[in-house]
């Protein structure tokens, strides 16, 4: 069967140029509303930002959107995604100012401090039909949490339970080839999102709606809009089939995303990832901080590249130093989940969408990824009494 052939990019803004702005009179290019725009075979697509205000007045632009991309030649599937955000920044949550310490000195009083900090979430809710939201988090970026993320989720499904994924990372989305899947989000009837699915999980990403290669030039008001219509306008799960555990993989660090996430979200609890080193270590007590102030429960932190086991002995080589997550755990009252080796296979898993725990669940790594799902389902579960998963740990 033949690949739709790939439709013109200057015809399908052409077509959007001839959508008319009702507040500008311009054309939709023109008017600088045609945002992330995906042209790819047999499909056209792009973000309408428009004004919270706004968000009525654009609904019948975007069902006019997307009726001029599907009459551009080669456009077989046409989706307009219309994301509302609040001029000149976010209204709430505002910018995280609480979630860093402020020096004594600063001029700023005790209680002005702590009208800044993030307050108790009000009114947070879950997407409908999921009964339990969990974020996998890391204070920086390259300690492997996506990875973390995919594989504890497969191991949960592998436990039997519904699960769902969404890629939260909307500047550096990598779970569409971490999962393997190239497959789109259908709109449905409701013009909810209907997610792709692959190896017993529900996967929903930004990836799948822009160009690869695309740079997310996007302010953090329009990204954090994206994140809430991903969790709120994506069927997860129904009334007869609820989802048991949807995971959210966190962007790294403690910025507007991760701010609205703890803020507008019912999170179960957070899980931390890092490495040994001492310049991750830094960042973790950052990205706890955070969870703590927004009253989001830690259910643990996970130490990854913990060691590489010699090819010939199986003796653990510490390349990144060892202990150091564990040892912050303790220190931050935090239970300490496990290490997670580094594993060529593990490496290879993440390159070719094929997650470890579907066929090397019996090895070093995927016995831990399982462990420690069980003992975070444990958790949630439980809400309390906690029980950390066995470590695959060095003796003294």
């Amino acid at each position: 069967m033949a690949e739709p052939s790939s439709p013109d990019r200057e015809a399908v803004l052409s077509a959007l140029d001839g959508v008319i702005d009702p507040r500008s009179g311009q054309g939709l290019v023109a008017a600088g509303l045609v945002q992330a725009l995906s042209v790819r075979a047999g499909r056209a697509g792009f973000m309408l930002e428009v004004a919270p205000a706004d968000a009525t007045l654009y609904a019948p632009v975007r069902d006019a959107a997307e009726a001029a991309l599907r009459r551009v030649p080669g456009v077989e599937r046409a989706q307009v995604v219309l994301t509302a955000t609040a001029a000149g920044g976010p209204a709430e949550p505002p910018p995280a100012p609480g979630a860093v310490r402020v020096r004594r000195g600063s001029g700023l009083s005790e209680r002005a401090q702590a009208d800044l900090a993030p307050q108790r979430p009000v009114g947070a809710m879950k997407p409908d039909h999921v009964r339990h939201v969990i974020a996998i988090a890391s204070g920086k970026g390259g300690v492997g949490k996506s990875t973390v993320s995919v594989n504890l989720a497969c191991a949960m499904a592998m436990l039997g339970l519904r699960v769902g994924l969404l890629d939260a990372d909307v500047y550096g989305p990598s779970i569409p080839l971490m999962t393997g899947i190239e497959s789109e989000p259908e709109l449905g009837p409701d013009r909810k999102l209907i997610p792709p699915q692959a190896w017993g999980l529900k996967v929903m990403s930004i990836g799948f709606l822009v160009d690869e290669a695309a740079p997310m030039i996007w302010r953090g008001p329009m990204a954090s809009s994206a994140l809430t219509q991903m969790l709120n306008d994506v069927v997860w799960g129904t009334e007869a089939e609820p989802l048991d555990v949807l995971i959210i993989d966190m962007p790294p660090g403690t910025g507007d995303i991760q701010l609205t996430l703890a803020q507008k979200v019912a999170l179960a609890g957070a899980v931390v990832v890092s490495t040994p080193q001492a310049v991750a270590l830094i960042d973790v007590r950052r990205g706890v901080s955070m969870f703590q102030k927004t009253h989001v429960p830690i259910l643990g932190v996970i130490e990854n590249m913990a060691y590489f086991a010699h090819p010939s002995t199986g003796a653990p080589i510490p390349i990144f130093g060892h202990g150091g997550a564990k040892s912050t755990a303790r220190a931050i009252g935090a239970p300490f989940l496990g290490e997670i080796p580094i594993e060529v296979a593990l490496r290879e898993a993440c390159d070719t969408g094929r997650p470890l725990v579907v066929d090397g669940a019996e090895s070093l790594a995927g016995k831990a990824f399982v462990a420690i799902a069980a003992a975070v389902l444990d958790a949630i579960e439980k809400g309390a009494d906690f029980k950390p998963a066995p470590a695959i740990v060095f003796e003294d």
